[in-house]
């Protein structure tokens, strides 16, 4: 693979939504795009003294028996029911650090950075070395952000969540900001860097069954952050 192939693969990368992602636990009713989510996995990877990141995905623990009861509330399209969630990660190591130390380190960064910052409940991540390295490679240039404008809305739903501390913005990559069907009514939102998406999520679920006139159903879904 060329150097502009890989680049243009990146850039697809990270465009692509990706998984929709539990957030919390099924109660919360809430959702994440693995898009976002490794916005913030990405980084702290990238943190780990000696690891250069590669490819990262998030997605069901294997080892979950299955078990877990279904949440009583609807799962959006394309979305995992909340269960346990396990991280795969490629990286290529820096001459100068133990390999166990240095996956050890980077294990618990994302393993901290799923929890604490975003919210979702991984329970595993498995890491694989792609290379071996002698030096940092020169840093590869930032791919764009989604750069999706904001969409108008009046509707009431969308006005009382736009109200909560931490939401950047209703988004409509799922269809429209506030989507109301026979199973309940879903929001769609950004999320303002810095904030942890599950909280966020949880206090605009309850704005917006405030709003939503009696609606038995209230679902999240984090689209980016911003």
């Amino acid at each position: 693979m060329t150097t502009a192939e890989g680049w243009t693969a990146a850039v697809r990368e990270r465009l692509a939504p990706g998984r929709l992602l539990p957030l919390g636990a099924a109660g919360d009713g809430a959702w994440i795009t693995e898009r976002a989510a490794r916005g913030v996995l990405g980084p702290a990877a990238a943190a780990v003294r000696g690891a250069v990141p590669g490819k990262l995905r998030v997605g069901p623990d294997p080892e979950d028996d299955g078990t877990t009861k279904a949440g009583p509330l609807p799962v959006p399209p394309g979305g995992l029911e909340a269960r346990a969630l396990r991280i795969t990660a490629d990286f290529g190591a820096v001459a100068g650090r133990p390999l166990p130390e240095l996956a050890e380190e980077l294990r618990a960064a994302l393993l901290g950075a799923a929890r604490d910052g975003l919210g979702l409940r991984v329970t595993a991540v498995d890491l694989r070395v792609t290379e071996l390295l002698d030096a940092e490679p020169a840093a590869a240039p930032a791919a764009p952000p989604p750069g999706r404008p904001a969409p108008a809305t009046d509707d009431p739903v969308a006005l009382a969540v736009l109200r909560v501390e931490g939401v950047a913005g209703v988004t409509d990559l799922w269809g429209p900001p506030v989507h109301r069907g026979p199973d309940g009514v879903r929001v769609e939102l950004a999320v303002t860097a810095g904030h942890r998406p599950l909280d966020v999520a949880r206090a605009a679920r309850d704005a917006a069954t405030s709003a939503a006139d009696g609606a038995t159903a209230v679902t999240v879904l984090v689209s980016e952050l911003r």
